[in-house]
């Protein structure tokens, strides 16, 4: 009976230490947050050329009582204030077209 009990305590201990040095498994940490994306300095270009002269082309558009319609205007098909040096034509243009849409808008709009 005694040798029962010396077993049964050894084999519950061994299987309660068992357990003890198991792992634990923890979530794995959460990806870092993306990096802040930088304006190209093509696009910072067209954003402003674009926004300034929208303002002026709307606001002179206002003042002689012409009707609201940028997408006709010559600036706003020949984008004026291209630097071949920082990169391609087409992200210039578009980037210039819609900040002269919302210049336009605002020059206007007296905003």
């Amino acid at each position: 009976m005694k040798l029962n009990r010396v077993v049964l305590t050894a084999a519950s201990s061994l299987f309660l230490f068992a357990g003890l040095g198991c792992a634990k498994h923890y979530a794995p940490p959460p990806p870092p947050p993306p990096p802040i994306a930088q304006v190209p300095p093509l696009v910072q270009l067209a954003e402003h050329n674009g926004v300034e002269t929208g303002r002026s082309d709307g606001a002179r558009a206002a003042k002689s009582g012409a009707p609201y319609d940028a997408r006709r205007t010559r600036a706003f098909h020949d984008c004026p204030g291209y630097d071949p040096h920082l990169g391609p034509f087409e992200p210039y243009r578009n980037a210039f077209r819609d900040a002269y849409l919302r210049g336009y808008d605002q020059g206007y709009r007296r905003r």
